[in-house]
């Protein structure tokens, strides 16, 4: 038996239409030869006919053998465009996209290979017993199956795609919200320094006011001894290198307290609260840069 380098299935499917095609165009046949044996009865009843007689029979006999052949090619090229429309439907739940060649059509090595197929298979069935077999149906194209669970695929991918949108614009939100909260934190930090500084120098002034006070009424006292001219002068002079003295420790202290206040202020709850948000907001951003630059596309 020939072949047409098709599939089994396939080729059961052209031999299908090819029944089809070969019983359309037996009817039409029997329509034409019914168009001759009409006109042989009806109009053929005379033994001579004149010339004009025989071109009005010819012409009626063209007319409706015309009208017949070009009703069965256009019915030929219809069904064959739903048949086409039936495999390209098919094609489409694949998302497949089919393509033609017309030319091909007309190749004559091709068109006597699906002859032979033909007379062949004519052969063949006819040596076969008639077996009463109820033909497939075309498979329903909205049903399940393969094509359903491709569908399915694609709706669940499409799904998943929506959801990392929705889910790397979460991420971005995110990341500003943490941008803008940490610029908030680095001006708060800002202005909780500037108020520690304006506090130091507030004590600072304080203390050396207190000082310049106090040399100032020793100087007083000591010019005032030095004026009466007392035997108290060389005990004066001792309360004034002692006041030095006081001076310089109270400086010193001075200082002590300064670094006790910076070491205090580094211990508060507030200090070390800050510090810590920042480091966390500085780690949160680095996560959040490390997890934007898994989503950003590749040039």
């Amino acid at each position: 038996m020939a072949e047409l380098g098709l599939n089994e299935h396939h080729q059961n499917e052209v031999i299908n239409y090819m029944r089809f095609a070969r019983s359309k165009r037996g009817l039409r046949l029997k329509t034409v030869d019914s168009c001759f044996q009409d006109l042989k009865e009806s109009r053929l009843v005379e033994e001579t006919f004149t010339i004009d007689e025989v071109s009005e029979v010819l012409n009626g006999l063209q007319a409706v053998v015309h009208s017949e052949v070009e009703s069965e090619l256009i019915n030929t090229a219809y069904t064959n465009v739903l048949l086409l429309r039936q495999l390209f439907a098919q094609a489409e739940k694949w998302y497949l996209k089919l393509q033609t060649d017309i030319s091909e059509l007309e190749n004559r090595e091709l068109l006597e290979q699906v002859a032979e197929f033909e007379k062949a298979e004519i052969t063949s069935s006819n040596k076969k017993p008639i077996i009463d077999i109820t033909k497939p149906k075309l498979a329903p194209l909205n049903e399940g199956g393969t094509a359903e669970l491709l569908n399915k695929e694609i709706s669940r991918l499409q799904e998943e795609n929506e959801k990392l949108k929705s889910r790397l614009k979460t991420i971005e939100i995110q990341a500003t919200n943490a941008l803008d909260e940490k610029s908030k934190l680095e001006k708060a930090l800002r202005d909780l320094q500037l108020d520690r500084g304006n506090q130091k120098d507030f004590i600072k002034t304080q203390d050396l006011s207190n000082l310049e006070n106090t040399v100032a009424a020793l100087k007083s006292e000591f010019q005032k001894t030095l004026n009466d001219k007392t035997e108290n002068q060389k005990s004066l002079e001792e309360n004034l290198a002692t006041a030095k003295h006081d001076l310089l420790r109270v400086q010193e202290q001075l200082r002590m307290a300064e670094k006790e206040l910076e070491k205090k202020f580094q211990q508060t709850g507030a200090y070390r609260n800050m510090k810590e948000i920042l480091t966390k907001k500085n780690d949160q951003i680095k996560d959040l840069r490390k997890r934007l630059a898994q989503y950003e596309p590749e040039d």
